[in-house]
């Protein structure tokens, strides 16, 4: 799996600071307005819309006295357009003449059929009847069939299960589209729905790509379950999770975002988290980890701040090491966090990382990090500069840390920001 830290670390050296990162009112039964759909969409491509929503019913015109399962819209307008032609191929005397080109259909009759679609379809006959819209590869089609099935689904977790149990053996564009309308429905949020996300997320008979798209889905939720969260955690450290894995990390992260603004709840997505980056195999997986917190910027306790400091001192990667050092600014104890860090700096020979720990003191403890920081620029001469203006600057009545770094005469004094580190 590719790494897909660099710009993320490069940011973090370039802004230590790292501030982070409605339901439908339409009932499912009622169709929305297609203005808006109409007024952006152009009339050759309302032309294309019509003509995809009759293509079924004009290869039925070709077998006459067959039966048909079940009308659409396209169906309808063919049967039409084949009455009128059947006129036509009869001349005088009833003798029958050669069969006139398919008909072509206006602006204004593909825009009723578009209608007839909105105000007729139903998640029954969402399936089927949306397929050839989806093969005019329109933006502005696809963006009203993923509001219809939204609509279509509301609240109901019974239609939201039925439309993940679609999305199984979907193709790539309509598995897209499902889920797509499932984000958009207000039954996301269900427990049955979440439930059923994270059991088709760990399916072992999914594909491992299907098993990443289900999974991806549980970012959108308001909050994960205890049991859930721990299976996620178990699955996302596992070396054989590839890709699935670093997605499912990202939604862990994501919901411990959503919920922790919410209701302040944070202690057991960190508790994973951590987990995660003390214990994958996969590099980017646990630099990750340890990112989703800067987006959180939640405060760390004792125990978090220990994990943390574990992680400095045995942690092989220096990219890593350095979002470790951001995360411990956010330690509530800040006399335990300013230990680490001198602990750290000590033991430390990287240079960014060593350039990350003296910053992100400052970033923890403010004026009150002076002294270690003091005692870092004599265990590093490199640093003794650097000091010198955090210093300069804490002196001159400035106490927030973002000021103090945009007032940095740089903040890149070791090259940290050059892409070889």
């Amino acid at each position: 799996m590719t790494a897909k830290s660099g710009p993320l670390v490069e940011a973090m050296k370039a802004d230590p600071s790292h501030r982070p990162v409605s339901s439908s009112e339409t009932s499912p039964g009622r169709p929305r307005p297609l203005g808006r759909v109409f007024a952006a969409l152009g009339g050759a491509a309302a032309l294309i819309l019509g003509v995809a929503l009759i293509s079924s019913g004009s290869a039925e015109a070709e077998g006459q006295g067959e039966p048909r399962e079940a009308a659409t819209p396209g169906a309808q307008l063919t049967d039409a357009a084949r009455k009128a032609g059947a006129s036509e191929h009869t001349g005088q005397g009833g003798v029958e003449q050669e069969p006139p080109k398919a008909p072509r259909f206006s602006n204004t009759t593909c825009w009723e059929e578009l209608e007839r679609f909105n105000d007729t379809v139903t998640l029954e006959t969402f399936r089927s009847w949306s397929a050839p819209l989806l093969g005019v590869k329109d933006p502005l089609v696809r963006e009203y069939l993923k509001e219809r099935l939204a609509e279509l689904i509301g609240n109901d977790e019974g239609r939201a299960s039925e439309v993940l149990g679609w999305a199984r053996e979907a193709s790539p564009a309509e598995f897209k589209l499902l889920m797509a309308g499932l984000r958009g429905s207000e039954a996301m949020g269900k427990p049955k729905v979440a439930a059923q996300l994270t059991s088709l997320g760990l399916d072992e008979r999914l594909d491992i790509g299907r098993r990443a798209g289900f999974l991806d889905e549980l970012k959108g939720l308001p909050r994960l379950e205890p049991a859930a969260l721990e299976k996620l955690a178990h699955f996302a450290k596992d070396p054989a999770s590839g890709e699935a894995g670093w997605v499912t990390t990202r939604a862990i992260g994501q919901v411990m975002k959503e919920d922790f603004q919410k209701t302040g709840n944070v202690k057991p997505y960190l508790d994973k988290l951590f987990t995660i980056a003390a214990e994958s195999p996969d590099e980017p997986v646990r630099y990750l980890a340890l990112e989703m917190e800067m987006h959180a910027d939640a405060p760390l306790d004792a125990q978090a701040t220990e994990r943390l400091a574990k992680i400095l001192s045995t942690e092989g990667s220096e990219n890593i090491r350095q979002v470790a050092a951001h995360d411990l600014s956010l330690a509530q104890d800040k006399a335990q966090a300013l230990e680490i860090y001198a602990k750290a700096f000590e033991a430390e020979q990287n240079l960014c990382v060593r350039w990350a720990l003296f910053r992100f003191a400052a970033r923890a403890a403010g004026k009150d990090a002076l002294p270690v920081m003091a005692n870092m620029a004599m265990t590093d001469s490199r640093f003794q500069g650097n000091y010198q203006d955090f210093e300069r600057l804490y002196a001159s009545g400035i106490v927030d840390f973002d000021r103090i770094w945009f007032s940095l005469p740089t903040q890149d004094p070791h090259g940290c920001l050059d892409p070889g580190h």
